[in-house]
């Protein structure tokens, strides 16, 4: 029987910004990729200087920081692997994510002393193929978005190995991201990197004998979305998760914004903590639904974690996302004695706006644009510049990197 263990929250760092942001709103490690070998080629990712101050400032708050390797190589692509992965492990990288055998095998002989886990992208959805990965040394395996709570749990009782799931975030049409759409459409492969959410895209029906003929399928006039899963949230079934020994719980989204990260990270923070505090009386709270909601995303679902997902797990109607509020300013800093908030902005922003303020700890307050000023202390009723400097009056103190949202009306 697995002993149960506080998971740790596993968040996506897409670039260095969000990477930061991620640790400093609750996450415990981060996963981020480097230029190469990694699933998310369109994401920014790390150089070597940004990942060496990635990993120093995640080190320095105790916390980890994973890289993925994670591609399915092709004979090209292995020349250069060896000197890659001895630069990660030169650099201090805390684990690599590994789903292809090859590349794995050579990891073992070039960085044996370097931990492994086993991506997602392995498909591994059964205990055997757990135990088959704890017998070649993985310390790690990260099962695949398909599998339900019960199958999640009897892969923990049959296997020691740590296991790690996916808690939150976007589901792929295909089998744990197994798409061969991207590369047949447009030559970009997405099992090397380069997905264009080809399953995203607006699509109509032709008959083989009607050429240029495009016959509706759509529920609305703008065509039908066949191909959109709804967005995974388990946060209801953290206790069931924690209980089968899961040891890492991981929210999707390197492609995804700031906002995004700090806004899901928060929740899933407070969500993991009141869990541990008292499981028998964990609920979910409307305070951490109606947040999740001001957030882009999809409709969210449970994914495969109660029962096989049906005709109601796919967006019909459009492919588009939904939010509530948009990012509008980061929080400089406080001054205690002038009771001012010092904001960057990253949303034209104007005096008399009601906004809101989400802290690194998870608190939430009101704020009014009132009495701006800008760097040089002159009154402005407008901050219409990218990453503009200005500051306002605020009387409660607020912690620096907060983020500053507005609601979408």
């Amino acid at each position: 029987m697995r002993k149960m263990v506080k998971p740790e929250l596993l968040a996506p760092a897409g670039n260095l910004e969000k990477g930061k942001i991620a640790l400093l709103y609750g996450a415990d490690a981060v996963y981020m990729g480097g230029k190469q070998f990694g699933l998310r080629a369109f994401a920014d990712n790390f150089d070597d200087a940004e990942m060496q101050e990635m990993l120093t400032f995640a080190h320095e708050q105790g916390k980890k920081v994973y890289v993925t390797v994670n591609i399915f190589a092709h004979n090209a692509d292995l020349q250069d692997l060896p000197n890659y992965l001895r630069k990660l492990e030169k650099l201090g990288v805390d684990a690599l994510l590994v789903s292809d055998l090859g590349v794995w095998n050579i990891c073992r002989e070039v960085v044996p002393n370097m931990p492994l886990h086993v991506s997602t992208q392995a498909n591994n959805t059964n205990f055997a193929a757990v135990q088959m990965w704890e017998k070649l040394g993985a310390q790690r395996v990260v099962l695949a978005r398909e599998l339900s709570l019960k199958e999640i749990d009897e892969v923990a009782q049959k296997t020691e190995v740590e296991l790690e799931c996916f808690v939150h975030g976007a589901m792929c049409i295909s089998y744990s991201g197994r798409c061969l759409l991207s590369a047949y459409l447009t030559g970009r492969d997405g099992n090397r990197g380069a997905c264009t959410q080809a399953c995203r895209w607006k699509y109509s029906l032709v008959e083989e004998k009607r050429p240029g003929q495009f016959f509706e399928m759509q529920e609305n006039e703008r065509g039908t979305f066949i191909m959109n899963s709804k967005d995974l949230c388990l946060l209801e079934y953290l206790p069931n998760l924690m209980k089968s020994g899961i040891c890492s719980f991981k929210i999707e989204g390197r492609m995804r914004s700031a906002h995004y990260v700090a806004t899901v990270v928060s929740v899933y923070r407070q969500a993991i903590d009141a869990c541990c505090k008292d499981m028998e009386h964990y609920k979910v709270t409307k305070e951490w639904l109606k947040e999740l909601e001001k957030v882009s995303h999809r409709p969210y679902s449970t994914g495969f974690a109660v029962a096989k997902p049906d005709e109601n797990s796919q967006v019909y109607a459009k492919s588009s996302y939904e939010q509530t509020h948009d990012f509008v300013a980061w929080v400089l800093k406080y001054d205690r004695a002038k009771k001012r908030l010092y904001l960057e902005e990253r949303n034209n922003l104007k005096q008399g706006e009601e906004l809101e303020i989400l802290m690194p700890n998870g608190k939430v307050v009101p704020l009014v644009l009132q009495d701006m000023l800008d760097e040089e202390g002159n009154p402005i009723t407008v901050a219409p510049h990218a990453q503009q400097h200005f500051s306002c009056a605020c009387e409660v103190e607020v912690l620096p990197n907060s983020m500053v949202r507005r609601e979408i009306k």
